[in-house]
Formats: C-alpha cells, sequence, structure tokens
C-alpha cells in the first residue's frame, strides 16, 4: 500500500500592506511544490481577515497577485481558522508583513499543535521588527546600521540625532517589508513628510543612517537533522539612470531598475565571511527554517548586517530560491525541505 501524503497548508494574503506579494509568492509555491509527495490545501486570508479553503488558480495568483474577496463563493469556502486547518499535518505560512510573518500566525499554529515552516513566535516577532532585531544582532557582536527610533509623541529627530546620522537617511515603518513606505531623505526639509509615510503603515518609525556599499543578500536554510547552511550570496544593483534612485518597492517589483548577479561576484574569503556571518545573524534572533539576510559590503570590504527577513518572497523573482538554485538547492526540493523540517521540528518548546 502506498504511503499517504503529507497534508500541507499553503496560507497567504493577509490583512498586511504586502497582501499581494503574499499571493504572488504562494501562487509559485503552489505551482512547485511536489503534488508525489504532498497534497496541498491552499488557504487564502483576506484583507479583512476572512480565511477562505479555496481552490485558487496558481497562475492567476502569480499573473495578477489580487487582493482575495472577503467572500467568495464560488471559489473559496469561509470559515474559522480551526475549520480550515483541520486535518492538515503541516502549515506553510506565506503570510508577510504584519497579522502573519510577525509571530501571530505561529502563536495561533502553536495552540493548535501544527507544524509549520519556519521561525517561531519570538523569532518571528524580533525578526519583523526592526528596531528588535538590530539589538539582537548588535547584542551577539554583528555589525548593524545606525539607527533612531521613533515612536509615541516623537516628532522628529533631534539636533545631535541628525548630526550623529547625517544625510542621507532612511525612513521607515518598524515593522513592515517589501520596502513599503520608506523613503530617503536627502535634505532635513523632507523629513517630516517622510516620517508621516512611515507612520502611515506603522506608529513606530525607524530612521536608519545611510551606508555606502553594495547590497549583497544571503538565504540561510535550516536541514531536518538541524544543520543550518548559507546560500551563495546574490548582489542587486540599480542601474536607473537617477542618482538617487535606490531598491525600493518599485525597483523590486514594478519597473526594470535592477541587475542582479547570482552569485555576487565577490572574492573567496569575503563570500565566506558573509555566510558565516548570515548563520550568525539567523543563530542571532533563534530563527529556524529559513531567512534571508541582506547585508552591506563597504568599498573596504566591511560588511554590516541591514535586515534580516524570517519569512522572504518566493516569488518568481525572489532572490531566497535563486540563491538556493545557484548553491545546488532547485525550487521543488527547497520547498520539500523547509516542509520536512517542519515536520521533524514539531511544535512546542525546542
Amino acid at each position: 500500500m502506498s504511503e499517504r501524503k503529507l497534508r500541507v497548508a499553503v496560507v497567504f494574503g493577509g490583512r498586511s500592506s504586502e497582501h499581494a506579494i503574499s499571493c504572488v509568492s504562494a501562487g509559485s509555491v503552489l505551482t512547485h511544490l511536489d503534488r508525489t509527495r504532498f497534497e496541498v490545501f491552499p488557504v487564502g486570508i483576506s484583507a479583512e481577515g476572512a480565511w477562505m479553503l479555496g481552490t485558487s488558480d496558481p497562475a492567476e495568483l502569480m499573473i495578477r497577485g489580487r487582493a482575495l474577496p472577503a467572500v467568495n463563493a464560488t471559489a473559496a469556502t469561509v470559515a474559522l481558522p480551526g475549520e480550515v486547518l483541520s486535518g492538515v499535518d503541516v502549515v506553510f505560512p506565506l503570510l508577510h508583513g504584519a497579522f502573519g510573518e510577525d509571530g501571530t500566525i505561529q502563536g495561533l499554529l502553536e495552540l493548535a499543535d501544527l507544524p509549520y515552516v519556519g521561525s517561531g513566535v519570538l523569532a518571528s516577532a524580533a525578526g519583523m521588527d526592526k528596531q528588535f532585531a538590530r539589538m539582537l544582532m548588535r547584542a551577539a557582536g554583528l555589525p548593524v546600521t545606525d539607527t533612531v527610533v521613533l515612536r509615541g509623541d516623537d516628532a522628529t529627530l533631534t539636533a545631535a540625532q541628525r548630526e550623529r546620522l547625517g544625510l542621507p537617511v532612511f525612513v521607515k515603518p518598524a515593522r513592515a517589508g517589501s520596502s513599503m513606505g520608506i523613503t530617503k531623505v536627502v535634505d532635513w526639509s523632507e523629513l517630516p513628510a517622510a516620517i508621516a509615510t512611515a507612520r502611515a503603515l506603522d506608529p513606530k518609525v525607524l530612521i536608519e543612517a545611510a551606508v555606502i556599499g553594495r547590497e549583497v543578500e544571503c538565504g540561510v536554510l535550516e536541514f531536518p537533522d538541524g544543520r543550518v547552511e548559507a546560500s551563495l550570496p546574490a548582489e542587486i544593483r540599480v542601474v536607473a539612470r537617477d542618482s538617487e534612485r535606490w531598491y525600493d518597492f518599485a525597483a523590486k517589483y514594478l519597473d526594470d531598475a535592477c541587475e542582479f548577479d547570482i552569485p555576487a561576484k565577490l572574492d573567496d574569503d569575503l563570500t565566506t565571511e558573509l555566510r558565516a556571518m548570515a548563520v550568525a545573524a539567523f543563530r542571532s534572533l533563534d530563527c529556524q527554517g529559513l531567512a534571508r539576510v541582506d547585508f552591506f559590503v563597504g568599498p573596504d570590504g566591511a560588511l554590516t548586517v541591514n535586515e534580516i527577513n524570517t519569512m522572504p518572497g518566493f516569488t518568481p523573482i525572489s532572490m531566497y530560491p535563486r540563491m538556493w538554485a545557484v548553491t545546488g538547492v532547485d525550487y521543488p526540493t527547497l520547498l520539500s525541505i523547509l516542509i520536512d523540517t517542519a515536520v521533524a521540528r514539531g511544535t512546542g518548546l525546542r
């Protein structure tokens, strides 16, 4: 008698500003999952928070990245999370941003005793919050960018803080991804509008000193036996004519403004150092499963950790699966490793 297929729920959409990106990631994952091993259940969460067990078309999700409707009787059954996830063996939570990547769905799945791909509650919450991710990495001795956090009644930077950070600075929502809500400020007169833009997504705002250097990323992967390895790194180069252009949302997803070197053209020693630092960043937050670590590489080869992403994008152009592909792990194998690792780890304290 043939072995029963593992029942995998792929959860996507969600209430964050990255809803559409999550849908595109899900379309790509649903296309590449090994159907000889896995019985797959697409589970959509609308922007309003409704859970739906549906028959979502992966091609439509990838092409349109459209927002899921609150109710779509022809394509989905709206139900409570417990009903939607009943009977599955493992969950692949492809939620980006708040109300998903930030430890919220991880806590729900822990309570339900359902294994899931990716980091636990603490690492997910810390990784989502740029302030606390930097605090943990700095405590582990890793070089991170210089930042100031504005929260509550903090309206702007003090004169001393402006002097310390210098110009330009990047103003960011502390708990958002995909470069949403980020503004590059090259004159202090632009700061109030940049803070308002960030606060439209998050009341806590992070202002970061610009770092001169190349933008390089590295993927980290945990295997079912507990090994943690880093991929070959990739470099992102913005090639737009505008000298002030940077790797913003439009450059990532809309414009033909970037070129990628996969793997990055770094010397062997620097590549080895960067891969080791990526694993160290992963461990500093107590991550599990996977993460993408973003670096700046200075003109002298000095490394600075910019951010860590505990559920990186899985769209067809996303760097995480592409880096692992050049490292020797193709997309279907990568997904299988992530699911097998989640099952081997289980839930609870670890």
